[in-house]
């Protein structure tokens, strides 16, 4: 057998090619960002032909940079940014306009009518999700009533839907000639379509969006035989697709987090909190998210409760993009270290409304507290201490549903190399925060999905022990300094809410 896997990564801000070893170690990698589209406010799309290029473009120089070629891969696993939402011609190829990305919040109108209409209900007990901006239902009735001749060519079998996986699925294995629509039950299971209990498209939940069945990708467990590259496409050679997960399932898988009560948090464009609740659906009264965490093989699904939370990364990238304040990310700690606090400033970055534990669309981004005294370096450490408040949010609605308290949080993503982050994390949840030497956990689980469907890893207890911490950080704040940090942060939250009519 061959001594690697590879792993697609395709983020919501960049897409990334990263081969690992036996034991989980990282052998190469590439890396490329591609466009945010922002046409009105509110509007987030990403153009599909661009991300398709950006990743044959990283898996190539990934493998020359390795010195290495398809015979040497054992096998392939995808991970993706998950709600995000594609249509495409099966004939031509093209799709039809740019894909709606899951921070988009033109569907407000469509999110709100359904909790008005009564349907709100039904899609939580069978989708376990509520009816929002983010996920990919909405988008796609939005491209269906919008977008001129998809409905029609959707109707006659023409137009395919799909997460960015199965956009890229269908391109690696041949696109118009013979490509595989598929997707897996942890990217189905954010749409607002799949019955969480049959793990299939529900006709009833199709009926509240109009979607025609046709135009959805069959839905297979993460780590399943998927297809087969193309020897003419990137790889050039064929390789066999084993593993596709939403993005925070795979950083879930590549964080171990196999024991019902185990639970990670990833930090990237957004921030996603997921808590392994075994096979056992436990519906949320606090907020959070009922989802597949992963399904390996013919055996049951694993479920996960997550709080999802849509701006924190990309708050450090608002300050560098909009604001030019930052010349890097990198900097947003340095900056943020030449204070000693914030000032009494809170930034809440609810840019996209405010997902878990609130999920209010009708919130938007607030800095309060400001006085004559506020500098950038406030600001810069108000905005590392949002992502982590927002963390405490959906960790306090966490422990509510479960009843069990969190007693270290294990940490990945690209955020988690500024410490200064990751020290407040421990001081505002008062718990040790743990960051594993392999901190792009996302790809590695991928890569691991794939290795257990070939036997390249025989099983999870042979994963769990290539785990290992890189650092630990404990909390040293005092009670009283917490209790008062998290009562502002309330406080600035309620100061976000009602600010857009989305009746």
């Amino acid at each position: 057998m061959p001594d690697f896997v590879g792993a697609v990564d395709q983020g919501t801000t960049s897409t990334r090619f990263m081969i690992f070893d036996h034991g989980g170690g990282e052998i190469a990698r590439h890396q490329l960002e591609h466009d945010q589209i922002l046409p009105r406010p509110g509007w987030v799309e990403h153009n599909p032909v661009e991300i398709w290029e950006r990743t044959r473009a990283v898996i190539t120089s990934a493998l020359t940079q390795a010195g290495l070629t398809a015979a040497d891969l054992a096998a392939l696993g995808i991970t993706n940014q998950r709600e995000t939402t594609v249509v495409w011609n099966r004939r031509t190829g093209r799709p039809y306009g740019n894909a709606i990305v899951w921070q988009d919040t033109r569907t407000d109108r469509i999110a709100s009518a359904l909790e008005r209409g009564g349907q709100g209900e039904v899609i939580r007990r069978k989708a376990g999700l509520p009816p929002a901006t983010y996920f990919s239902a909405g988008k796609l009735q939005w491209i269906l009533d919008n977008v001129e001749g998809v409905r029609a060519d959707a109707e006659n079998g023409d137009a395919l839907f799909g997460t960015t996986d199965s956009w890229l699925i269908w391109n690696l294995t041949g696109g118009t000639g013979g490509g595989v629509h598929v997707t897996d039950v942890t990217n189905a299971s954010r749409t607002m379509l799949m019955d969480l209990e049959t793990l299939d498209w529900d006709d009833e939940l199709l009926s509240f969006f109009g979607i025609p069945r046709r135009m959805l990708p069959e839905i297979r467990p993460s780590s399943h035989h998927f297809g087969t590259t193309r020897a003419d496409g990137p790889l050039g050679g064929e390789v066999a697709i084993t593993g596709v997960l939403g993005d925070q399932q795979a950083a879930t898988v590549g964080q171990v987090c196999f024991r019902p009560g185990s639970a990670k948090n990833t930090y990237g464009t957004g921030n996603f909190l997921l808590l392994n609740t075994g096979p056992e659906l436990v519906r949320s009264k606090h907020g959070l998210l009922t989802t597949v965490c992963y399904q390996f093989g013919d055996a049951k699904p694993v479920y996960a409760l997550e709080g999802s939370i849509a701006v924190t990364g990309s708050a450090v990238q608002w300050l560098r993009d909009q604001l030019g304040i930052i010349s890097g990310a990198a900097q947003s700690e340095s900056l943020a270290r030449q204070v000693a606090d914030n000032g009494g400033i809170y930034f809440v970055p609810a840019f996209s409304g405010l997902f878990a534990p609130y999920w209010r669309s009708d919130a938007r981004g607030a800095i309060v507290g400001l006085t004559r005294a506020t500098t950038n370096a406030h600001l810069a450490r108000a905005t590392l201490e949002s992502i982590c408040y927002q963390t405490r949010d959906v960790v306090e609605a966490m422990q509510n549903d479960s009843g069990v308290p969190l007693d270290v949080l294990r940490v990945d993503g690209g955020v988690t190399a500024n410490e200064l982050c990751m020290q407040l994390q421990a001081d505002i949840l008062g718990v040790p925060v743990s960051r594993p030497v392999v901190a792009e956990t996302t790809a590695l689980g991928a890569a691991y999905a794939a290795g257990l469907a070939t036997g390249f890893w025989r099983s999870t207890d042979e994963l769990e022990q290539n785990w290992n911490e890189d650092r630990r950080w404990e909390p040293s704040w005092s009670d009283d300094r917490r209790a008062e940090g998290y009562a502002g942060w309330q406080k600035a939250v309620g100061r976000t809410l009602d600010w857009v009519d989305v009746g």
